[in-house]
């Protein structure tokens, strides 16, 4: 995904570029590279040439891979009303905001389909060649990567605790404590169960996590500061293991899809 994102950063430094004085280097499957993409992508990137053409054939191989994918508009409004939500705010203000920053509505329109489209081209194309792993798979992985699979041995918390979910909700919108019990706490992580420890350690410090639902009670916890640093046994770090051992397979997925293409490419190299 992050070579995904990278490229899309490819394609808005190039464009930055289109007005200097330059030429065609390239030709791939018909579209050009010119001589000033590759040295503002050496530049700001801090590769060497052949790296930065190789960024920049592959940016044209993905728009060549895209070029028939088809995104409906009823999908962009769809995608554009979730993000307004997320934000919250309307459509309406969304482009009251965005004319204030200088992107029109049909700009910003653009570039939400052209996320999509990269977005449906990975999935149809990259994960869909992922198989899942086996037990002994993330084992070994595990065994490999043992120093990225690491925590805090203890966590400082205020834990807020309320019988009233209403209290704790409305707790955490104005931090008025109406309701609300607090103490300090002090968390060793080998004793939290991983699902709290998973969101405990997304929590950034000074920072409050979701309330849940404890039973008895509704329980949040104000992270204040975490130290030391201990390896995580493979059961609790699972979930963990799965994500790296994905986001690696990722990578080689996209490496190897635009290997193939590029075999197949039509690349004319019209100076070096």
């Amino acid at each position: 995904m992050k070579k995904l994102i990278l490229l899309g950063f490819i394609t808005l430094l190039t464009l930055s570029h289109a007005k200097m004085i330059d030429a065609i280097a390239l030709i791939v499957e018909g579209e050009a590279v010119t001589t000033a993409e590759i040295r503002a992508v050496q530049k700001q990137l801090q590769v060497s040439k052949k790296e930065a053409t190789d960024l920049l054939i592959q940016d044209r191989l993905q728009k060549a891979a895209m070029k028939n994918i088809v995104i409906s508009e009823d999908t962009i409004d769809s995608k554009i009303t979730q993000i307004a939500a997320q934000n919250n705010v309307t459509v309406p203000k969304m482009q009251k905001i965005l004319k204030q920053r200088g992107t029109t509505w049909s700009k910003y329109r653009s570039s939400i389909k052209e996320s999509l489209k990269k977005e449906k081209f990975y999935k149809e194309k990259v994960l869909a060649t992922i198989t899942a792993p086996s037990e002994d798979e993330l084992k070994i992985f595990y065994r490999n990567h043992k120093e990225e699979f690491t925590v805090p041995s203890t966590i400082n918390m205020i834990e807020y605790s309320s019988t009233s979910e209403a209290a704790m909700k409305k707790f955490l919108e104005t931090k008025k404590k109406k309701g609300v019990k607090s103490r300090s706490v002090k968390k060793s992580t080998k004793n939290l169960n991983p699902a709290l420890l998973g969101t405990i350690l997304q929590t950034q410090d000074g920072s409050y996590t979701r309330p849940f639902n404890a039973g008895d009670k509704y329980i949040s916890y104000k992270v204040l500061s975490k130290h030391g640093k201990v390896n995580m046994p493979f059961e609790a770090s699972k979930g963990a293991v799965a994500a790296k051992w994905k986001q690696q397979q990722q990578g080689k997925a996209l490496k190897d899809y635009f290997e193939k293409m590029k075999t197949n490419a039509n690349i004319q190299v019209i100076r070096k």
